[in-house]
């Protein structure tokens, strides 16, 4: 099922998300609805947080960006083809390397795109949709794929890392987002709506 997907401005986007266990209510349902709803909006990441659950749980799938192999390099390409992942509980061991800027956007702030600073190496831990403890090493865009969920998550927005005047820029743009005043191809979800009575 496609859910829609929050838009900026909602209060869950910003909450710290909790840790699942197990048991939590159909979660291999929630987990196929999010791929669904990632999917169907043409998106490479999804976190709990934007379809309106402040959990800790994002899927990837980058493959989308293996298609740019000219600029990749034939073994970042072939890596992204398959770096499709749930991570539930995901922790970062630790982030190492010279700050990188890539321009990054996001499915909860459509038509925003601004060039974010991240580190390009890091070391994870999570549990799989099984709940078996996984570690990966990642870099580059799939490192980069996964902080900017793992942000989510944490109650972050890329927005968050733009400098202020960048932020002040954009404000009119983020205004919007949340009242509604955009057109997207997906389905999605306004905080400051106004009600139709």
């Amino acid at each position: 099922m496609i859910l829609p997907v929050v838009a900026y401005g909602d209060p869950v986007l910003k909450k710290k998300g909790k840790e699942i266990t197990k048991d939590y209510p159909n979660l291999k349902e929630l987990i196929a609805n999010m791929y669904e709803t990632m999917y169907a909006a043409s998106g490479v990441g999804l976190a709990a947080p934007q379809i309106g659950l402040p959990i800790r749980l994002f899927i990837v799938d980058a493959s989308p960006f293996a298609e740019d192999e000219e600029v990749l390099g034939k073994e970042e390409a072939n890596f992204l083809k398959s770096f499709k992942h749930t991570f539930i509980n995901p922790v970062i061991i630790e982030e190492s390397g010279d700050e990188w800027a890539f321009n990054e956007g996001c499915l909860s702030i459509p038509d925003v795109r601004e060039d974010v600073f991240r580190q390009p190496n890091i070391k994870v831990e999570y549990l799989d949709e099984d709940f078996k403890k996984q570690t990966l090493e990642l870099d580059g865009l799939a490192a980069r794929v996964f902080q900017h969920e793992y942000d989510h998550i944490e109650g972050i927005l890329f927005t968050d890392h733009l400098s202020a005047l960048k932020k002040r820029l954009i404000k009119g743009k983020l205004t919007n987002i949340s009242k509604g005043k955009i057109h997207v191809d997906y389905r999605m979800k306004f905080p400051l709506m106004k009600k139709k009575r």
